[in-house]
């Protein structure tokens, strides 16, 4: 996890996750706070093309910090918040 760089990117799409029916609008399938949000979400608000948008989440869920999920075609991306917990705590002891 370490040998990954941080980027803002990805730390803002961690924080809108957070709460992700303040950052995203609703979707057609899958519930926003239980399923998470898709990629299409994502790179909307990012204004990003798809691609790169999966790039980063699907790093973010390689790291344990986001889980999927599929629901029919899509794959929805939600905060692991105990995984989030974990490395918080990791670098408050100065890890």
């Amino acid at each position: 996890m370490l040998r990954t760089p941080v980027s803002a990117t990805r730390l803002d799409i961690l924080e809108w996750l957070k709460d992700p029916a303040a950052h995203f609008p609703p979707q057609p399938h899958g519930d926003l706070a239980e399923d998470g949000v898709t990629a299409d979400a994502v790179a909307a608000k990012l204004a990003v093309p798809r691609a790169v948008a999966v790039t980063h989440l699907d790093l973010l869920a390689a790291v344990g910090l986001l889980r999927t999920r599929r629901v029919r075609r899509r794959t929805y991306y939600r905060r692991d918040e105990m995984r989030v917990a974990e490395v918080a705590r990791m670098f408050e002891k100065g890890w």
